[in-house]
């Protein structure tokens, strides 16, 4: 579920969800996001594409690996609105290729430029010096800090995205005992979903104890 209404706004992430939602009368042309894999940022992207009716791309479009390339996306006018996703998920190699289709992008007389990242944008490695420079002066906003509020909401997210209602102590307990990352949390999830589903059972909170203690003491097994 990528639209508006299924985002989880957090302490950590409201100034991003904020300056999402004051478009078009934002202060620059151009903005990042960043944070950790599944801490929000595409679906963010998503919501500010739609609102924007911007072009939502992956950073392989700039490198020649993917469509639409650097050409497609400019010819949809100097004013378009284009948001780059995974700016920092580059290879050395790439990474020439990738910094000249950004800075045609920055260098448009207008239109606007949202990207996101895993890292900050003062952190983004860069083979053009000038590029470097926009990179820095980029108004970048975090989109993850491990906030009970954001983990929870998190959590109830993943399994409402599979279609599962779980009590509310299946949730916390998860929280007891999960990594506090975006990542650790969905594999979480899927793999309550699969035993659920392996054994014909709900996801309860005994399944969830005991996956849990299968995993601390995987001697156990399942």
């Amino acid at each position: 579920a990528l639209g508006r209404e299924a985002f989880i706004v957090a302490p950590c992430n409201e100034n991003a969800v904020r300056f999402i939602e004051a478009w078009p009368k934002w202060p620059v042309r151009a903005a990042a996001l960043h944070g950790p894999d599944g801490s929000g940022k595409t679906h963010l992207l998503s919501v500010w594409a739609e609102a924007a009716k911007a072009a939502h791309v992956h950073v392989s479009a700039l490198t020649g690996t993917g469509e639409p390339e650097l050409e497609r996306l400019l010819a949809l006018g100097p004013d378009a609105a284009i948001a780059v996703d995974d700016i920092d998920a580059v290879s050395a190699a790439q990474m020439e290729k990738r910094d000249r289709a950004l800075f045609a992008l920055f260098e448009r007389p207008a239109g606007t430029l949202l990207l996101a990242g895993r890292a900050p944008p003062g952190a983004w490695k860069a083979a053009l010096a000038d590029l470097r420079s926009r990179f820095d002066a980029l108004l970048a906003f975090p989109m993850w800090a491990p906030d009970e509020t954001l983990l929870l909401g998190l959590i109830r997210k993943h399994f409402s995205d599979r279609q599962i209602e779980v009590p509310e102590g299946v949730v916390k307990r998860i929280l007891t005992h999960v990594e506090r990352t975006p990542d650790a949390i969905a594999a979480f999830v899927a793999r309550a979903d699969a035993r659920a589903m392996a054994e014909k059972r709900a996801v309860t909170e005994r399944l969830v104890l005991e996956l849990i203690e299968a995993e601390t003491r995987p001697g156990l097994g399942l």
